[in-house]
């Protein structure tokens, strides 16, 4: 395995990694990079195959607690951090590479600074404008020129628009690209319909629901700690983060039958995208207190196994893990997974390291 570390200075991550064998033969089959966020140790991870040694390239960068990730179009990544949005841009054009092996360079481009919002998940709207998960004010937001955010919606059942974490609202669902809905946030999802502060921590077993942000409707309840609800090929997904377990939304059921469970994977899953008939999830170990009494360290020791830190890929169609890579040592969560096309070994660039300074492209359209 190669690893394109960039810390800072005079730092060495305690960390180890491992990966099944067919996963860097798939990203470079597929012609694409795994994305992974840890918030918990502020890494942004990029994921794919070293074309000089065969082996999977794990590209990292610090970015202080590194969050949601969202790839609205081709050769751009959001990344949603401690106070700031940045929005990436691959600046390679086809048949280039950087440093002789990345044919992906991702260099941070636009930055919004927000303030410490506890922002989780990030998309695009139609218009251009990111939008948010503000989970300090129960809403969803958009960028704003001047403030820190603009309130773009909020849950019926949260009264007011303050800084309280009442229902932990985390997740957002984009419609699918090359459908009318894209552009569009179709869904969100919470830890509870409670309104008042930190009041979703106590139904943290089965307080969680998914909710239509058109209509205002719960379409999914019953849920412990939901996260990342996304559409893909014409269904609702959802990771069911407090029992481990990847699911789809039945919108045309009652909302406490609507959840159908696929897989049970082994952590805490939270982070779901999606590449043909693969999903990619994140998985981080159950954290001390907030995670842990829920149905997930049941369904651990029945399974007979330990929580993991690392991604699993899953086959829709059959439910089984096809390709792995996995955390071990100080890294121990994960909040988000992304599939970045048109690339299968990318990096991007920090604020830290001294190529940020001495890059320079030119927009040949303007010359």
């Amino acid at each position: 395995m190669d690893q394109a570390q960039a810390t800072e200075p005079g730092t060495q991550p305690e960390t180890q990694y491992s990966v099944s064998p067919g996963f860097a033969d798939w990203c470079a089959d597929q012609h694409i990079c795994v994305a992974i966020t840890s918030y918990q140790s502020g890494r942004f991870y990029l994921l794919g195959r070293n074309s000089e040694t065969g082996g999977l390239m794990v590209n990292e960068r610090v970015y202080q607690k590194a969050m949601g990730l969202a790839t609205p179009r081709p050769g751009t990544i959001l990344l949603a951090t401690l106070f700031q949005i940045t929005r990436f841009e691959n600046v390679l054009h086809p048949g280039e590479v950087a440093d002789t092996v990345f044919d992906g360079l991702f260099v941070p481009r636009v930055l919004h600074t927000t303030g410490e919002l506890d922002v989780h998940d990030v998309g695009m709207l139609d218009d251009g404008r990111i939008v948010f998960a503000n989970t300090s004010y129960n809403c969803l937001a958009t960028v704003s020129d001047r403030h820190s955010f603009a309130p773009y919606w909020r849950p019926r059942f949260v009264s007011d628009l303050v800084q309280e974490d009442r229902c932990h609202l985390n997740g957002l669902a984009m419609g699918e690209a090359g459908t009318p809905e894209a552009g569009r946030v179709r869904y969100v999802t919470a830890c509870s319909r409670s309104d008042t502060i930190d009041g979703w921590r106590d139904r943290r077993q089965d307080g969680g629901v998914v909710i239509d942000v058109d209509s205002g409707a719960v379409v999914c309840s019953g849920l412990s700690m939901p996260h990342s609800p996304r559409l893909h090929d014409g269904r609702l997904y959802v990771l069911n983060s407090g029992t481990g377990e990847l699911g789809w939304v039945d919108i045309d059921a009652p909302a406490d039958q609507a959840f159908q469970p696929i897989k049970f994977l082994p952590g805490f899953a939270r982070g779901l995208s999606f590449h043909g008939h693969h999903a990619v999830i994140g998985l981080s170990k159950p954290r001390h207190e907030r995670f842990e009494g829920l149905a997930l360290d049941r369904r651990l020791q029945e399974a007979d196994s330990d929580a993991w830190c690392g991604v699993q890929v899953v086959d829709l169609r059959t439910g089984k893990v096809d390709h792995w890579f996995r955390i071990d040592g100080a890294v121990t969560e994960l909040y988000d997974t992304a599939v970045v096309g048109g690339t299968s070994c990318a990096m991007s660039l920090g604020f830290t390291a001294p190529d940020i300074v001495h890059l320079i492209t030119v927009d040949r359209a303007l010359s």
